[in-house]
């Protein structure tokens, strides 16, 4: 077997990590911890932490890098607590979303646990530089996500918009994962930014992935009816770039969030047939390929090619 599928098999978060996850999640107020138990129970990908995981063992191990991954997979769950309830989505990981189970209020006020969590476990790392980072990335998730109302709201579609909330939403956490490794192993600077610019270019490429196959993946293999986020008023890249070629068609479309029978199904043949789900594929690649070069300046290590493995996914992904 090659070193390279050795590292794709490689288990990026270890069994320690859900029993540490129990830990810091523990309350003795119920509603609380059945919220915590179902997002515990209901998995997910552990993106973050293994990045968070993977970057530290790229440096050869790093002091208080299990609170990094934890403090990352926390923050993140808040933000999906929270954004279940502004969408007013039906379900989260194929359950039932918390606010419809136990209410608006107790969602929220559980979301805001989580985020005490993530305090407590970047103050037990000591670094004051890893708060400042997560308060960072924090910010600008915050933004980014209110940045994607603003524009469906006054309608200012562009590219760069596009980017800008997609970096802030996404991008930003997976740079914290990442950065805050190589803050806590007191890396060079060259490697410091090397691992920031990884976690930037891979979250870009899982995001514009997610948002890719959206519309043009299969129900089957998404879990949820396509075309998600036009239906919710969002314009992502591929629905943006569609826009441009056919104004008139895609705009009514859009306006009206796909609500006639078959406007998804317009979308989808007309970004085929336009060759704009080609050019979005590429740049996802294209995305990818950056990734990866970013973690040039990084000793050679079965982490470093777990965290290639883990770019490379992206493009699997899409075919």
């Amino acid at each position: 077997m090659s070193q390279r599928s050795l590292a794709a098999e490689t288990p990026y978060v270890p069994v320690e990590f859900d029993l540490r996850l129990r830990e810091v999640l523990h309350s003795e107020v119920e509603f609380i911890q059945l919220i915590e138990d179902d997002l515990i129970s209901a998995g997910g990908k552990r993106v973050r932490p293994r990045l968070a995981l993977l970057a530290s063992a790229a440096l050869g191990g790093v002091p208080g890098e299990m609170e990094l991954a934890l403090a990352v997979e926390l923050l993140h769950s808040a933000t999906l607590l929270h954004d279940d309830l502004v969408d007013d989505a039906e379900t989260r990981r194929g359950r039932e979303a918390a606010f419809r189970k136990y209410g608006n209020a107790v969602s929220v006020l559980s979301g805001d646990y989580l985020l005490s969590r993530v305090l407590y476990l970047l103050a037990q790392t000591g670094r004051v530089e890893l708060v400042e980072l997560f308060a960072e990335a924090a910010r600008r998730l915050a933004e980014g996500e209110v940045l994607q109302f603003q524009v469906a709201a006054y309608q200012e579609y562009s590219e760069e918009q596009y980017y800008r909330i997609i970096e802030g939403k996404t991008a930003a956490l997976m740079m914290a994962a990442t950065e805050g490794a190589a803050l806590l192993g007191n890396a060079e600077a060259q490697v410091r930014q090397a691992l920031r610019d990884f976690g930037y270019h891979y979250g870009l490429a899982f995001q514009m992935r997610d948002d890719y196959l959206d519309l043009m993946g299969e129900e089957s293999q998404l879990g949820k009816p396509v075309g998600g986020d036009v239906r919710e008023g969002k314009v992502t890249l591929i629905t943006f770039w569609l826009l441009q070629r056919h104004p008139e068609l895609v705009g009514e479309i859009l306006a009206r969030k796909a609500a006639e029978p078959g406007d998804i199904d317009r979308l989808r043949r007309l970004a085929e047939e336009s060759g704009v789900a080609a050019r979005v594929t590429a740049a996802i690649e294209e995305r990818v390929q950056q990734a990866i070069k970013s973690l040039e300046p990084l000793a050679d290590s079965e982490a470093r090619l777990a965290l290639e493995e883990l770019a490379l996914a992206e493009s699997r992904r899409l075919q």
